[in-house]
């Protein structure tokens, strides 16, 4: 069973950063993707950005150019690097390891951006 925590979140003003943390309790190397998503009061959980084990990425057209997700092997540790934060990414952000045919998602951790 795979174990995700993420840190970093807060409040911040729009216009500026944030950097979300997730720490996974094994290797990223025997996970096959890991992603952020976010949910936002009334609305369904989205996809922000993945990267796999390969260091493909992937983003939400509604983050690009803004959000960057990266990773540190030796650390088991995803990043979100958010940047122009705006009011509409206010969310609750989850991460979310997929491995060994199944799901794994971490506690979440409120993003506020106040206008």
């Amino acid at each position: 069973q795979v174990q995700v925590v993420e840190s970093g979140g807060g409040l911040v003003q729009a216009g500026g950063s944030l950097r979300l943390s997730c720490a996974a309790s094994e290797s990223l190397f025997s996970i096959n993707t890991m992603g952020w998503y976010r949910q936002a009061p009334g609305k369904p959980r989205e996809l922000v950005a993945t990267i796999s084990s390969g260091g493909s990425t992937n983003y939400a057209d509604s983050v690009k150019g803004r959000f960057t997700i990266s990773r540190d092997t030796a650390k088991h540790t995803v990043y979100l690097q958010m940047n122009s934060l705006k009011p509409a990414d206010t969310a609750v952000y989850y991460c979310k390891a997929v491995a060994y045919a199944r799901q794994y998602w971490g506690q979440g951790t409120q993003v506020t951006v106040s206008s």
